[in-house]
């Protein structure tokens, strides 16, 4: 195996496949098809990322097709913002399509299949006939009206299509098998009536096709080569294939390729609600302020909150395309953020909880203006000119009347450094009536080549700029709020996820933009809020300059599994230990209890070190277990900033040949 076919996923093996079997490379065309009837969240962007990652990739064309076959929930709204998305994020896409483009030619093919004898119109109520589908494990029944005859199923349906019957009153259906083992081949539904408005056709329709008959004949009315869906849609591919095969007698000629759909693990992040309907219901709750909130999972959320397309993209690349259904931790996305940022944004001095400081051998009509660099990761960027004055503000955290040793910040008695200006010591303090303290009084020296530990950022009062900073934390304080079934993912609201603080910033921001980025000194990235005017600046965090949500993680709230706490209490014990008997059992358990002990092994791996891991990649062959739970941990460590060496590639390569699915799978994923 060549390093270069190494470092294909499974998708890219499938088409170079279908490339050496004499597929055309012109004939490759992938698509996006988003419902709109909500906004793009974090977890599409990975769909996003494969298909126009491969139009990238085989210079293939990419169409984005709206699948808009419910008026009910679909609105322009949705599809100007999902259109704004993804031109955001840096992809182009070839054609802008729409299933209701469609509407008339599904409408001849379904009458076709009517003919054939195909598909009838069953006048049951929706009860009726979920009670005749059976059950997995029980087979279905016919439906009483499921031999009508052509001639009646034709009128009935053209009669549907005018609109003369009330919705709910007449359905047509698929003929295929009600005893088929998957249950939506047993006649699923291919037209229902609705008498509603469609953003697009107006009332031209009182009937809409479903979703399983719409989706798979536009990808064949489009030609796409490769119908790229997340593993929910597994179940869905014999019906696919299937209504694929009938409409390919009636139009082979002029459509000659047939769609291959193929699936990949969907994006799951901890902490983070996917479903756009409970998405939809924090919206209309007033929980957050609309779908671009800073702290909503949506595209347009993280757009305003600070995000950048690169970091997303990186994100993407890091997730990688799996066949297994994993959760990736949140503080990956933000570890991509932070790393993007600090490539790009300018640093400035900020202070958000600040206490005076009174540097008393200062004159006090004296002010100087110090030169700062704007950002050392950047030779570029340039340097900018900062005020100091005899009073400034720096961080009340900043400063203790009594302190250890290890406390490296401004105590009584103590010097530190303001950045970019002069060493000061604090001499005493003025406290209010109540004890609290109102000013530090300070000496500076000015001989800034004498040593001290500390470091503080400061902002001078005299010429500070106020601004409303938006302090974000994460929605929600459970890392999986939506998988509890005795409880709603209501009840694990964080309700400290948005703090607001009065803040004062150095004066060169005074002319900062809606949606420019900088470094708070310090603290973490920032960007100006859509919120913000000329009168008023307002910032939103972006993220801290740490993950420091790993070491103040709240305590587990009533809701939270003694599960979920467990990988914790273990790894107190010693994590690398308690990983290695994780993995030795992991083949022999179930696929669901699989799921259970990765995650944990996800867990446990932040705590461990790559000395500690290292002796693991020698582990026997026959172990697949224990391997598979070293590759895990190696991906968590790899994640938080471990590069690559010669062992680690060793490693991975050696999993990538092994014979064991499952580690060859996680070996991919590296």
């Amino acid at each position: 195996m060549s390093e270069e076919t190494k470092s294909l996923h499974f998708i890219e093996h499938i088409i170079e496949e279908d490339l050496k079997n004499g597929m055309p490379k012109e004939h490759l065309r992938f698509r996006f098809p988003p419902e709109p009837n909500g906004y793009l969240h974090i977890g599409h962007t990975k769909a996003i990322g494969i298909s126009f990652g491969l139009g990238e990739k085989y210079n293939a064309p990419v169409n984005l097709r709206f699948d808009d076959t419910n008026p009910s929930k679909e609105e322009q709204e949705y599809v100007d913002a999902i259109k704004r998305d993804i031109s955001w994020l840096g992809y182009q896409w070839a054609n802008e399509l729409y299933s209701s483009d469609y509407f008339q030619q599904l409408y001849d093919w379904a009458v076709l299949m009517i003919k054939d004898g195909k598909a009838y119109v069953d006048s049951q109520s929706s009860e009726a006939m979920a009670e005749q589908k059976g059950t997995p494990t029980q087979v279905g029944t016919n439906s009483p009206y499921r031999n009508r005859s052509v001639a009646e199923n034709l009128d009935l349906f053209e009669r549907m299509k005018d609109g003369e019957f009330p919705a709910g009153t007449h359905v047509l259906r698929a003929k295929i098998d009600m005893e088929d083992p998957n249950m939506l081949m047993r006649d699923p539904i291919m037209y229902r009536v609705m008498h509603a408005k469609h953003h697009r056709t107006g009332n031209d329709w009182c009937i809409y096709p479903m979703y399983d008959w719409t989706h798979g004949e536009s990808d064949y009315l489009e030609q796409i080569s490769h119908s790229l869906c997340s593993l929910e849609f597994k179940p869905h591919r014999k019906l696919y294939d299937w209504f694929k095969e009938q409409v390919y007698t009636y139009a082979s000629k002029e459509y000659p390729l047939l769609p291959k759909q193929r699936e990949f693990a969907r994006l799951n992040l901890s902490y983070t609600i996917m479903s756009k309907r409970k998405l939809l219901k924090l919206v209309e709750d007033g929980v957050v302020s609309g779908w671009d909130d800073p702290r909503m999972p949506t595209i347009s959320g993280l757009r305003r909150r600070g995000y950048t397309p690169n970091s997303i993209r990186q994100f993407i690349k890091k997730v990688g395309v799996a066949k297994r259904e994993n959760v990736i931790d949140v503080s990956l996305l933000e570890f991509c953020v932070r790393e993007d940022l600090n490539k790009t944004a300018p640093r400035i001095m900020a202070v958000l909880d600040p206490i005076k400081v009174v540097i008393t051998n200062y004159p006090e009509d004296k002010e100087e203006w110090f030169e700062a660099e704007n950002n050392p990761e950047d030779a570029s960027a340039g340097t900018r000119k900062v005020p100091f004055s005899r009073e400034i503000y720096i961080e009340k955290e900043d400063f203790k009347e009594e302190a250890g040793s290890k406390f490296f910040r401004l105590k009584l008695g103590g010097e530190v450094r303001l950045k970019n200006a002069y060493i000061i010591k604090a001499e005493s303090v003025v406290k209010d009536a109540n004890g609290n303290i109102e000013e530090i009084h300070c000496t500076y020296i000015e001989d800034t080549t004498k040593k001290v530990k500390g470091t503080l950022h400061w902002v001078s009062i005299k010429h500070a700029i106020q601004a409303e900073v938006r302090e974000y934390d994460r929605l929600f304080l459970d890392a999986a709020p939506d998988s509890h079934s005795e409880k709603d993912f209501m009840e694990f609201i964080n309700p400290n996820s948005l703090k607001i603080v009065n803040a004062f910033i150095e004066p060169s921001l005074a002319d900062a933009k809606q949606g420019e980025q900088f470094q708070f000194q310090r603290i973490g990235y920032f960007n100006v809020d859509d919120d913000a005017t000329a009168e008023k600046l307002v910032f939103n965090k972006t993220v801290g300059l740490r993950d420091s949500w790993a070491k103040a993680k709240p305590k587990a709230s009533a809701g939270t599994s003694n599960k979920q706490a467990k990988p914790q209490q273990q790894a107190q014990k010693k994590a690398i230990n308690v990983i290695q008997q994780l993995g030795k059992k992991y083949t022999n358990l179930s696929e669901e209890k699989q799921q259970k002990v990765r995650a944990e092994i996800l867990e446990l791996a932040k705590e461990v070190t790559f000395e500690e891991l290292e002796p693991l990649f020698g582990t026997a062959v026959k172990k697949a277990g224990t391997r598979i739970a070293a590759m895990l941990t190696l991906s968590i460590l790899l994640k938080n900033g471990l590069e690559k060496n010669e062992a680690i590639d060793d490693f991975i390569n050696k999993a990538l040949e092994d014979k064991n699915e499952i580690l060859v799978a996680e070996a991919q994923n590296l």
